[in-house]
């Protein structure tokens, strides 16, 4: 009777232990972790923080207010379903106060068929970062034609803070209707920063930047490089795969050419430390293999800049799917980022 009356007074002041137990004991076998397969990029620190009880607290990034360390990279326009998509992004951006790049605005130079598209600035609000995107060929045939106020006029069409130039020879090589560039893209990217007013990132399209090129990047004015490095989406191998069978046989092995974030984050230490007061670029966007909050949380901790992480390919599914989803996905992040910071210590 005494034991039975204790039962009772527990599940009164704990009404899910008892299940609680129980699930202890059915998934304690499932729940054994190998040593192997242990995330060793962290020291696990449970005695310094209490429960984050708030969010992440905002930071400026490339002029502007972020909540999160998220930057939604690089999307879509000027089909059927994008739309949609980028509108669920911008809502997102504005909601979580995320920074977002536009996918290539190259049809907005001729035509305003698609405009509505890419028109997110109502929905991300002017708090937050927010550019278009227009490739390396692009930009060098404007220039080439003295029609660069094309690109001017679409930054402030779309109330944008500014322009990435994404650089992708690679791409337009094996691009079947691809453009080919006339000269090396740091020369027009130098002459862009001479006559353009706004702010300027730099990206590749999914294999990254090597060494050189990060040496180069560092030392002009401009906002930003976003790595877009190899491990996400890799525009040259979804160029070839649009090709036919004796151009993939050809040149499948330059498609498997590239430079992953973290070996990216390593060079660009490196080179930091070797130009000291050269550098001008103070802030990075990590993105290309970015899986999850433990990758980013990982890379922008390891790198010695300001650096916010991006991904690309898993909002475009979740943004496609609805925005609750890619909200919930998205408030997930940012949760075991807060984790992260309370009980991680990068090693």
């Amino acid at each position: 009777m005494v034991n039975l009356q204790r039962k009772k007074a527990r599940m009164s002041s704990d009404p899910t232990a008892e299940q609680r137990k129980k699930d202890h004991i059915d998934l304690a076998f499932r729940s054994q972790v190998e040593s192997g397969s242990m995330d060793n990029r962290f020291y696990y620190e449970p005695m310094l923080a209490a429960h984050p009880s708030e969010s992440l607290k905002p930071f400026s990034f490339l002029g502007k207010t972020m909540h999160a360390p998220i930057w939604i990279s690089s999307m879509t326009g000027g089909t059927g379903s994008a739309r949609h998509i980028n509108q669920n992004l911008g809502r997102l951006c504005g909601e979580l106060g995320l920074g977002m790049g536009l996918g290539s605005t190259r049809q907005l130079l001729e035509s305003d068929a698609f405009f509505a598209d890419f028109d997110l600035r109502n929905l991300i609000t002017d708090k937050h970062p927010f550019f278009i995107n227009l490739g390396i060929a692009q930009i060098e045939k404007l220039l080439t034609e003295k029609s660069f106020e094309k690109a001017e006029a679409l930054v402030e069409k779309l109330r944008a803070d500014g322009l990435i130039i994404h650089v992708n020879p690679m791409q337009e090589w094996l691009q079947p209707e691809g453009d080919h560039i006339s000269r090396p893209p740091v020369e027009t990217i130098a002459e862009v920063l001479s006559i353009f007013k706004k702010s300027v990132i730099v990206k590749e399209v999914g294999q990254g930047f090597g060494p050189q090129s990060i040496k180069a990047l560092l030392q002009m004015p401009i906002a930003a490089i976003d790595f877009a490095a190899a491990g996400g989406t890799n525009f040259a191998k979804l160029e070839l795969l649009r090709s036919d069978e004796t151009k993939q046989q050809a040149f499948d092995a330059f498609a498997k050419v590239g430079h992953t974030a973290y070996e990216m984050v390593d060079l660009t230490n490196q080179a930091i430390s070797e130009l000291g007061d050269k550098v001008k670029v103070k802030e990075v966007i990590i993105s290309g293999g970015v899986k999850n909050y433990l990758d980013g949380y990982y890379l922008i901790n390891k790198l010695k800049t300001p650096a916010v992480y991006g991904q690309g390919s898993i909002l475009l599914k979740y943004a496609s799917e609805s925005y609750e989803s890619l909200k919930a996905f998205v408030e997930s992040q940012i949760k075991g980022l807060t984790l992260a910071n309370a009980f991680l210590r990068v090693k």
